[in-house]
């Protein structure tokens, strides 16, 4: 039995021909090469100039009672306000948490991808991975794409058998431990308010006023950072949401307007 397969065969000849189209317009584009002698520079540059300007505030601290991780919720590009709504602290797995700053797709794909591979690691050795393996497994991961535009600047905070870590990474493979860490645009001015109200002894309740109070007052100055405050606390029974308040109530709360007394009341003037 023989099948036919005539209507398989590329019509492409025949609507050339009846079309009268040229062989340059239906050949595969191509573009000139830049007129450069360094091709890397280049391309740094690119990318660079398209780029948009990101903004954001995040800090973490270490305390006696755990780690206190915080966050402001606005994305930005450029000059443009593009979300209010943004989760920057992301849920790595229940004792572990790690911080957006950055390129929001860069941020949530590779700890995304983190998670994953913690629980593979804990699925392998029916243990949890601790927060210094996690984080020199994301560096390890930026590192090997360096160069390639990646922009993430997180920190990674959790509680294991060692008790409360917290350390920061970024996209060039770089990575810190500390006590206490502040990345972003804001980052300056929560600093200013981290480093005044910081002591080691601090109750929760404490420390989470002063992280809130923080990431305020780098809204207020910072106009590529707003939204909501979040502020998580990480314990040895894992981390807890303890509040998420908008920043514009904040600023009454901080700094509550008083009605000032009226000094002299508008009188009528007699026409002479």
């Amino acid at each position: 039995m023989k099948l036919d397969t005539s209507g398989l065969e590329s019509m492409a000849p025949m609507a050339r021909e009846s079309a009268g189209f040229s062989d340059d317009l239906l050949a595969a584009p191509s573009f000139d090469l830049p007129n450069t002698t360094n091709f890397d520079d280049f391309q740094k540059e690119a990318i660079q100039m398209v780029k948009p300007a990101k903004g954001t505030t995040t800090l973490a601290f270490i305390f006696k009672e755990g780690v206190i991780v915080a966050a402001d919720s606005r994305a930005s590009m450029g000059g443009y306000i593009s979300s209010q709504s943004v989760k920057k602290i992301i849920e790595i797995n229940p004792y572990m948490l790690g911080t957006m700053a950055g390129g929001a797709a860069d941020c949530q794909f590779w700890h995304r991808n983190l998670g994953i591979k913690c629980r593979l690691h804990e699925l392998a050795n029916k243990r949890r991975i601790s927060v210094t393996g996690a984080s020199k497994l994301l560096a390890n991961i930026l590192y090997s794409y360096r160069g390639m535009g990646l922009s993430v600047g997180t920190m990674i905070a959790g509680w294991d058998e060692t008790g409360p870590g917290l350390y920061y990474v970024d996209s060039e493979g770089g990575r810190l431990k500390g006590t206490r860490f502040s990345v972003g645009s804001g980052s300056p001015y929560a600093y200013g308010v981290l480093d005044n109200g910081y002591r080691y002894d601090m109750s929760v309740t404490e420390a989470a006023e002063l992280a809130r109070r923080a990431i305020y007052h780098a809204t207020f100055r910072d106009g590529a950072s707003g939204g909501v405050a979040s502020v998580y606390y990480v314990g040895p029974d894992g981390w807890k949401k303890l509040s998420g308040d908008d920043v514009g109530e904040l600023h009454y709360q901080y700094y509550p307007v008083t009605l000032s007394a009226v000094k002299q009341e508008m009188a009528e003037v007699a026409i002479a």
